[in-house]
């Protein structure tokens, strides 16, 4: 009897020096929890609001909290209750809270190719853009006028950035600071020496359009040898993403032949507890292929 006392008071024991432990350590870095937790909940949505409307996205705050609230808790509360009833119960644990994280992390990256791709179109475009510019120079029209024959002849995204740009100039905001806010808005090398030229130039005099002819040459190198880059790289991709779906087109192929096999994955233990690790090395390994095969110019 003494002995199950004692037991069960060092257990009670370990328990305390473990709450003490963990109470202090969340006391002395508390700000940096509170930090992290802010940056998890309210900091993806303003960070989703923040980048849709740099894409010129009308959206509400709210919408955005409802879609990820349903991405997450929603679909992952859907996932555990079909698989628990249908599969194992387990398994339902796992995967619901796999979409649970899949589904809040996920607008993150989602949101950021929508923006990766809004950039690269806009440098594929800054070509004619200069072009532009440096032909309605020639011609005797001012810069906002030659910003203003882009906005009308190139089609999205560069034109909707000129247009914003005209907009702030048009409401008393100096030229130089709007040039400044379109590198802000779109912060590429290639911008960055667009606007530092044209802040120079028009500090201590110089010919924009002899100037812009020579960056439209410098951008149409860079697009160009960036986009045989990308040709390059396009194979290493394929083959990541073709080897991270050969263990499901194996798993359909051996659960084809031998159904008792995959029977066993999703129904005992040791077996979902092996299928979670296979799975999770699995997406490891396409995200390191893709992120070797991934060069930045």
């Amino acid at each position: 009897m003494n002995f199950i006392f004692l037991h069960v008071l060092g257990k009670m024991g370990i328990v305390i020096v473990i709450g003490i432990l963990i109470f202090f350590l969340a006391n002395r870095y508390s700000q940096q929890i509170f930090d992290w937790i802010e940056k998890q909940t309210f900091g993806t949505r303003d960070y989703i609001l923040k980048k849709a409307d740099f894409l010129f996205w009308e959206v509400k705050s709210d919408h955005v909290t409802y879609a990820l609230l349903g991405m997450s808790f929603g679909l992952s509360f859907i996932t555990f209750v079909f698989i628990s009833i249908f599969v194992n119960f387990l398994l339902a644990i796992f995967a619901s809270l796999f979409i649970l994280v899949l589904g809040w992390k996920a607008p993150r990256p989602i949101i950021d190719f929508f923006v990766e791709r809004r950039i690269d179109k806009f440098q594929v475009q800054m070509v004619d853009a200069l072009n532009l510019l440096a032909n309605g120079l020639r011609a005797g029209l001012s810069l906002p006028q030659a910003c203003g024959m882009v906005v009308e002849e190139l089609p999205q995204p560069i034109s909707q950035e000129f247009n914003f740009l005209l907009q702030q100039n048009r409401l008393g905001v100096p030229l130089d600071e709007c040039f400044q806010s379109l590198y802000q808005r779109v912060p590429t090398e290639d911008n960055q020496m667009f606007v530092t030229c044209i802040s120079i130039l028009r500090e201590t005099g110089g010919n924009l359009a002899e100037t812009f002819d020579t960056i439209t040459g410098v951008i149409r190198e860079r697009v160009r040898l960036k986009q045989k880059i990308a040709t390059f790289i396009a194979q290493g991709k394929i083959q990541g993403t073709v080897i991270g779906c050969v263990p499901v087109v194996m798993l359909f192929v051996i659960g084809s032949s031998d159904p008792t096999i995959i029977t066993n994955l999703f129904t005992k233990t040791l077996g979902i507890i092996a299928l979670v690790i296979a799975f999770g090395l699995n997406l490891l390994g396409v995200y390191l292929m893709m992120w070797v095969v991934k060069i930045k110019v």
